[in-house]
């Protein structure tokens, strides 16, 4: 399963791009608590206090194995090596992997993502997961000779999103992102009492738990007569009235059709958008310097403005970073892209496409706007 961490920091993304244009970087602070959102609609200060799943058990040796991954959850004074030992992985490779040191002690309940598959350990019930139970339910949503299905049908448990932690994240902000109580996201992954984190740690987010209506719930449609005035009944004194439907060869007229043209509207925004999609995260000057626009993954990423493609590098992840340059001194950068249409020396047209939006949960391309190397809102432009 893919990982996802929203948190793009400006070293990895505008610094390491214009990189190679001018070997310049620049350092910035992150939003610790997500709080500065503006008015995009995702100010997640009021997120909601979610109920959710139980964290499943793990087998014998701490393991809890879903479809695509695997984690361990580790035992009161377990150091990561001697995790390592008991689950048949490199003490190294795990540490490694979970950003530790093999002599680290853990806490009890501390919950480690395991680098590959673990067999099943001989004779326990390892995966307590059922994997049929992860399908979409569309069996249990079908119908029993034309009966809908019962109120208390619970939905199937899905695979949780793991969420690797990037440089300046908490364990709030994280919470706040997944709209899950920052207790539920605790218990789920052994956090420690002050709730740190550290970067490039593994979280599993906790599924939401089903809604399941109780038999002895109110009815979802009220009782006749209840709910709803009476109709008067027709009177024996008074006939009714004259029924005059319209005959069946009547022609029914039609509404003429809108004149889209007439209602058509042009913008002179100075660039295009390069994705159609919600803002989702914005720009803030020293804090992130460009916009985070939503796209599914595999949309079609297009030049903002004609220019020439000055740069192609890649983050630390390996995930390609765009720049173009434009006139007057403007530059554009496009990160969690993949697949490129484009290198570098080519000229490109406003609306080109150039690259796809990276597959992730969720999917969004990463755009910024910088005067000569400094980082301007980008929103003057797009609107």
């Amino acid at each position: 399963m893919p990982t996802f961490s929203h948190a793009t920091t400006r070293s990895l993304i505008a610094g390491a791009a214009l990189l190679a244009l001018a070997g310049c970087d620049a350092d910035g602070k992150f939003d610790f608590d997500l709080r500065n959102f503006g008015n995009t609609g995702l100010d997640t200060s009021a997120a909601v206090r979610q109920a959710v799943n139980q964290r499943p058990e793990p087998d014998a040796r701490g393991v809890i194995s879903y479809p695509t991954y695997q984690v361990v959850v580790a035992r009161r004074g377990d150091s990561v090596a001697a995790l390592a030992n008991r689950v048949g992985v490199g003490a190294a490779e795990l540490a490694s992997y979970n950003a530790l040191r093999p002599e680290t002690v853990l806490n009890g309940g501390e919950v480690l993502a395991l680098p590959g598959r673990v067999a099943a350990a001989t004779g326990a019930a390892t995966d307590r997961i059922d994997i049929t139970a992860l399908a979409t339910g569309a069996i249990d949503r079908a119908t029993t000779n034309g009966a809908a299905p019962a109120a208390t049908t619970a939905p199937a448990v899905s695979e949780p999103i793991r969420h690797k932690v990037a440089r300046g994240e908490t364990a709030y902000s994280i919470a706040r992102y997944y709209s899950v109580d920052v207790r539920s996201l605790a218990d789920w992954n052994g956090l420690p009492a002050d709730l740190s984190v550290r970067e490039g740690q593994y979280l599993m987010i906790p599924t939401p738990a089903p809604l399941v209506r109780s038999a002895a719930a109110a009815p979802l449609t009220s009782a006749p007569g209840q709910g709803s005035a009476t109709p008067v009944p027709p009177s024996a004194a008074q006939p009714l009235p004259a029924a005059n439907p319209p005959a069946a060869s009547s022609a029914v007229a039609s509404p003429p059709a809108a004149d889209l043209g007439a209602t058509r509207t042009t913008t002179a925004a100075r660039m295009a958008m390069p994705v159609t999609g919600a803002i989702i995260r914005p720009y803030e000057q020293k804090k992130n310097d460009g916009v985070d626009i939503a796209a599914s993954p595999g949309t079609t990423v297009r030049a903002a403005e004609a220019g020439t493609v000055a740069a192609i590098t890649r983050d630390t992840d390996g995930v390609p970073i765009l720049v173009i340059r434009h006139d007057n001194n403007l530059l554009t950068v496009y990160a969690n892209i993949d697949a490129l249409t484009v290198a570098k020396g080519d000229r490109v047209t406003r609306g080109q496409a150039i690259a796809k939006v990276r597959a992730g949960t969720p999917g969004f391309v990463h755009f910024e706007v910088r005067d000569g190397f400094d980082s301007v809102d980008p929103m003057p432009y797009l609107q």
